[in-house]
């Protein structure tokens, strides 16, 4: 038979075990865990499956704030829906991943590709993008967005309501037939408090800057936009195998301007001539597309350069050009390389020296007044932080969590060793009184 006295310190080891288990939640993260996937690329491991509707009328809504996962088959439309506010922009992209991607060598056709668009209830147009793989003829992650902008005088899509998006894969009669896999991701952006200027200055520096200076430091990239590594100014060498893509991001503030290279190392294996061997892409932080480019390879040094492109600035989303109207807003810009897989065939599997050059220029300014938390259009003390350590976006969550979780550690085993003292004090008069056979009062002391 147990005594009084067992029975309170077993009360006290269920209650130190209650505690113990609330301390361990608090260093609980969320996210939902995807099976392994075959795919090269790395989605985002919060992402939820949603499916395509082909008629507007049946599309699923799509939160904000949140990713998701879908497949396109060949020469398909997909509707989703979106509910909006008179006061917030929209955006809602798309990175399209190929599933031929996973066989290296296959070749894509010039017009494959996709386009986003978004149209209100009444399908009057308010914005879209579309991207293909062009003349470097082999598949890789495409990205898309569509969009909503808020614009004074404007009475297209300004209404509060909802509205759909479409994605559209496009494709030729020779195009392979596998379905692609979608990333799906709905920002929203708040309105201003005060409207700008909305015409852009004639005058912008639209020279390249000389080559950061320090030497190349090591830094390899990610394999998709969810682990993308970060950067800042400086001259980063990895290596790139054929058929790969790297995915780096850098921050680039209000009035800054950000300059990219990317150079191919030597070959010791020959001189075959390749086609628009390396594609450099540039997408702004809502992962719509800026711009991108291409250069070929005979095994000698190659380096290809984005062209200069105007400060980002938030009267940019007025402008017809659609490289100046990408620019719209501060945070992370991302950058991606592709290597041809036609180049193992020429110089074999081995990886490729690749130097990439990134150059932010300009001096910061304060932002738009918006009307609520800018979210990832700004650039924190934490991004320069992350972009100084090569923190990718889950990496430098985990690192400010941890750091959450030490200082709520402190505090809750504080409270912890407190409850226990309490816990036992109140414990040992229980289990007096009751061997007395006086009452045994239940349940922690009034205070409690």
């Amino acid at each position: 038979m147990r005594t009084q006295r067992g029975r309170g310190v077993l009360r006290i080891r269920r209650m130190a075990g209650a505690l113990l288990a609330a301390v361990c939640a608090v260093g609980a993260l969320p996210g939902q865990a995807w099976a392994a996937d075959e795919s090269p690329y790395t989605f985002d491991g919060t992402a939820q499956r949603v499916k395509g509707a082909v008629t507007s009328l049946d599309a699923e809504r799509l939160a904000a704030g949140r990713t998701y996962r879908d497949t396109i088959e060949k020469d398909g439309k997909l509707y989703y829906r979106v509910d909006l506010d008179a006061e917030q922009n929209a955006y809602v992209s798309v990175v399209a991943v190929p599933k031929p991607v996973r066989e290296p060598g296959r070749k894509a056709e010039y017009g494959d590709g996709i386009k986003v668009s978004m149209r209100d209830g009444s399908n009057s147009p308010c914005g879209y993008q579309d991207t293909s793989f062009g003349s470097a003829g082999f598949t890789r992650p495409l990205t898309a967005y569509a969009h909503r902008t808020i614009k004074a005088g404007s009475s297209t899509c300004q209404q509060a309501g909802t509205y759909y998006v479409l994605v559209e894969r496009t494709s030729k009669s020779a195009s392979a037939a596998e379905d692609w896999d979608l990333e799906i991701r709905y920002l929203t952006e708040p309105g201003v408090r005060r409207t700008g200027p909305t015409a852009l200055p004639d005058d912008w520096p639209s020279s390249s800057p000389p080559p950061p200076a320090g030497g190349p430091q090591r830094r390899q990239g990610g394999a998709g936009f969810h682990d993308a590594t970060s950067l800042r100014q400086g001259e980063w060498r990895t290596d790139i195998k054929p058929g790969q893509t790297l995915f780096y991001r850098v921050p680039v503030d209000w009035n800054q301007q950000i300059f990219a290279s990317a150079e191919l190392g030597t070959s010791t294996s020959g001189d075959t001539y390749i086609g628009n061997a390396l594609v450099l892409s540039l997408d702004n932080p809502a992962r719509g597309h800026v711009d991108q480019d291409t250069v070929s390879y005979a095994g000698d040094p190659a380096t290809v350069a984005l062209d200069p492109h105007r400060p980002v600035a938030f009267e940019n989303r007025y402008s017809s050009n659609s490289y100046t109207n990408a620019l719209r807003f501060a945070g992370w810009y991302y950058l991606s390389a592709t290597l041809s897989p036609e180049v193992a065939k020429a110089y074999g599997d081995e990886p490729v020296p690749l130097t990439l050059r990134v150059n932010v220029t300009g001096t910061p300014k304060a932002g738009p007044a918006y009307a609520g938390d800018a979210g990832p259009f700004q650039v924190t003390e934490d991004d320069e932080d992350a972009a100084a350590s090569g923190h990718s976006g889950p990496q430098a969550q985990r690192s400010d969590s941890m750091r959450l979780v030490a200082a709520a550690g402190i505090g809750t085993g504080s409270v912890l060793v407190l409850a226990l003292g309490v816990w036992t004090v109140t414990a040992r008069r229980r289990a007096a009184r009751e061997a007395q056979g006086g009452p045994a009062r239940l349940g922690p002391p009034a205070a409690w």
